[in-house]
């Protein structure tokens, strides 16, 4: 719901994530487009705070029965989150064009 302020919060997976992408696009791109990208999912981040409950759920996780974690984008990235109380907990950052099933199986489900 808009109005209410979550405190969001990224799991190490989450901030590890982060710290990948911003690697690999500094790497084989610019560290400019890292800077930019960096800057553009930080938004995404904190705009959480006032409108967690805007994400879809994931469709992978919907194909299980499993509606309690919501996903929003920076195309092609993808950001894995579960609200509670009043804490937005972001599980992972990833490319989506990643094999979602195993890795949200992996890193949500334990598998």
């Amino acid at each position: 719901m808009g109005g209410r302020k979550y405190e969001v919060l990224l799991t190490e997976g989450a901030e590890q994530d982060l710290e990948s992408i911003y690697d690999y696009i500094a790497e084989f791109d610019c560290k400019a487009n890292a800077d930019h990208v960096l800057d553009r999912l930080l938004e995404v981040v904190e705009g959480l705070s006032t409108f967690s409950e805007r994400g879809a759920y994931p469709k992978e996780l919907v194909a299980l029965g499993i509606r309690e974690y919501r996903q929003t984008a920076f195309k092609p990235y993808r950001m894995i989150y579960r609200v509670t109380a009043q804490k937005v907990y972001i599980y992972a950052i990833v490319d989506g064009r990643r094999d979602m099933q195993s890795l949200l199986a992996r890193r949500l489900l334990g598998a």
